[in-house]
């Protein structure tokens, strides 16, 4: 935890929780949009310009929120224009650590050793958790954004004028019904699997539990009259902030979570989406199911012996 620009205390999974023992998630604290031409975007100031080479994204394999933007950048060809570091996945007292870890990075660009370095570069007076994803513009070295629900949404559009590939991940006539299921898959699953993990009571676990799989079986139910995707045959923005909670279901909350009602592949149509979506060209390649589980299950709060199950491979 960053307060005034000083680490103040080791890293604890629950960011802050209710009277009645509810997970409550921390708002992310940069908000400035890449635009094409540089003009501001719905939040935060203006300057950050779409360009080649001009940006760097940290993230951590484990974590779904910065696997969105992964994808999107795999999806949307952005590869060459916008370089990665991929952090640590076992969790430290200072938070996410560079290096150390198969298949982890180094800092390439400043040598730090924590992500919250990063912050205080940016802001020397930055108070907040130091969470990836994050966005940097190397030019002015300022973070644009930890947000993964802007940076999915930037990279799909920001950059089309020097890269035109891949699908529109928010198409126009969709974007009610979009924005829609995403609250709702957001609420009772993306979350929802925290709340459940990060319960402090019991009412409060069980509560997040039926949300769970109130929200899973409606999905199943959605997808089991054949579409390939959850508006048909259109592959949205959706769909990501669908399958990076799914795809860590098995292997982490189930489990470690509590989420032990039953596993994805008892529900044949989820469990088939997920499969095709992973199918898809890169996406495989933003999968790491040896840092999610080294991650996830490093959390002391949750696993004080550390041991790493070996399960499931697939």
């Amino acid at each position: 935890m960053l307060v005034n620009g000083i680490w103040q205390e080791k890293w604890q999974p629950v960011q802050a929780q209710d009277e009645q023992g509810r997970f409550i998630r921390q708002t992310s604290t940069f908000r400035h949009w890449i635009t094409p031409d540089g003009a501001s975007g719905p939040t935060g100031r203006g300057g950050f310009k779409a360009e080649a080479g001009r940006y760097h994204l940290y993230v951590a394999y484990i974590c779904p929120w910065a696997s969105r933007t992964l994808m999107a950048r795999r999806l949307k060809g952005l590869e060459a224009m916008i370089g990665v570091t991929v952090v640590n996945p076992r969790l430290t007292d200072q938070g996410w650590q560079f290096g150390g870890f198969p298949g982890a990075d180094e800092d390439p660009l400043h040598d730090s050793r924590y992500l919250h370095e990063l912050y205080t570069r940016a802001d020397p007076q930055v108070s907040g958790r130091a969470t990836v994803p994050v966005l940097w513009d190397k030019q002015t070295g300022a973070i644009v954004n930890n947000e993964s629900a802007d940076i999915l949404r930037m990279l799909n559009s920001a950059f089309s004028h020097l890269v035109d590939q891949g699908p529109n991940l928010y198409p126009e006539a969709l974007a009610a019904e979009i924005e829609s299921l995403n609250r709702d898959i957001y609420t009772d699953l993306n979350n929802g699997v925290y709340q459940a993990g990060f319960a402090s009571s019991q009412p409060a676990y069980e509560e997040a539990y039926g949300k769970i799989f109130t929200r899973l079986d409606a999905l199943e139910a959605r997808l089991g009259d054949g579409r390939p995707y959850l508006f048909g045959d259109v592959l949205t923005e959706t769909d990501i902030r669908l399958f990076v909670t799914l795809v860590r279901f098995d292997a982490a909350y189930h489990g470690l979570f509590k989420c032990n009602r039953n596993t994805l592949n008892a529900m044949p149509a989820l469990h088939a989406y997920l499969h095709r979506i992973l199918a898809l060209d890169g996406i495989s390649e933003t999968v790491d199911l040896d840092h999610i589980k080294a991650g996830y299950y490093s959390i002391k709060a949750l696993n004080p012996s550390g041991i790493v199950p070996v399960g499931p491979r697939h």
